[in-house]
């Protein structure tokens, strides 16, 4: 599988406030361009921690240019939810309609939400015991046909992405604003490394409305 991550970021690297506010930190432009990587993805991943503070429903995507990647027959990209204890409340707006939702768990997650879950159609990958083990998950995943796999956040699920040593690629749009705040999120929280810090490639560098684009290939070891 391949993964991409997408972000789009303060200045000073924030994804959001310290009170985890949705902020827009891109324009027009760079919403056209997060639509058409949608529609080039087989699946659009977010963390647990994204859906309980936006709801986003990840149902937005470029159709013409899913009807050029894919076919004039393909689906909408597939929803995947990466949430160790099922944490994602029955209503969220990830889950409503089509199409159809993943939600990426652990064993550590109660019967209680995981029925929860399934009532409203979600389908349940396990995978880990306390925590997902995003390997054995992505791979599971891939045997359901899910080749190009988009990541929008957040900082906690980047973070494990990158210490689990799934990422391939990662886009980042730096905007035109400065957040602050030593307790707001960053594109990658978590632990943090002390060592064997994961290593980029630029390949591009791009103005994007008011901000600028950076594209990085992930280094091998």
């Amino acid at each position: 599988m391949h993964v991409a991550v997408n972000a789009a970021v303060s200045a000073d690297g924030k994804l959001s406030s310290r009170r985890r506010d949705r902020i827009a930190i891109s324009g027009e432009s760079d919403f056209a361009r997060v639509d058409r990587r949608r529609a080039a993805a087989d699946a659009v991943a977010v963390g647990v921690g994204t859906v309980l503070s936006d709801d986003p429903s990840l149902t937005r995507f470029d159709e013409p240019h899913r009807a050029d990647v894919h076919g004039p027959d393909a689906a909408p990209p597939a929803r995947v939810v990466v949430d160790s204890r099922c944490r994602t409340p029955p209503d969220a707006a990830v889950l409503l309609g089509d199409p159809a939702t993943y939600v990426l768990t652990s064993e550590a997650a109660s019967e209680a939400n995981r029925d929860a879950l399934t009532a409203v159609g979600a389908t349940l990958v396990t995978a880990g015991r306390e925590r997902v083990d995003l390997t054995a998950a992505f791979e599971a995943l891939a045997a359901d046909g899910v080749e190009h796999l988009l990541v929008e956040g957040g900082g906690e699920l980047i973070f494990s992405l990158f210490e689990a040593g799934v990422v391939d690629e990662l886009s980042t749009y730096v905007g035109n604003l400065v957040i602050g705040g030593r307790d707001a999120p960053t594109l990658a929280d978590g632990e943090g490394f002390i060592e064997e810090f994961p290593g980029l490639s630029l390949d591009s560098v791009e103005r994007v409305d008011d901000g600028v684009l950076l594209e990085w290939t992930v280094r091998d070891g």
